[in-house]
C-alpha cells in the first residue's frame, strides 16, 4: 500500500477538516481517500468525495479494533 497525506491542515490537534490519506495500491493505483477527524474517520472509495463516504465514530473505531485484537 502506498499512503500519503494529500492535505496537512492541523495545527496541534485534528480540527473539523481532518487530515485526508490518500491510498493507492503498490501498482500506484488509487484506491480512495481516508479521513481522520476529531469526531471519527471517514473512508471514500474511488472518486467519493469527502461527506459521502463510509463513516465510523472514534467509539465504534475503537471498539471493532479492541474485537478484532480479541480475536487474534
Amino acid at each position: 500500500m502506498q499512503v500519503k497525506i494529500k492535505d496537512f491542515t492541523v495545527e496541534m490537534e485534528v480540527k473539523n477538516k481532518g487530515l485526508e490519506f490518500e491510498v493507492r495500491d503498490n501498482d500506484g493505483n488509487f484506491l480512495g481517500d481516508c479521513y481522520v477527524t476529531k469526531t471519527g474517520l471517514e473512508w471514500c472509495n474511488g472518486k467519493i468525495t469527502q461527506g459521502n463516504g463510509r463513516k465510523i465514530s472514534w467509539q465504534k473505531f475503537i471498539a471493532m479494533m479492541a474485537e478484532s485484537a480479541k480475536k487474534q
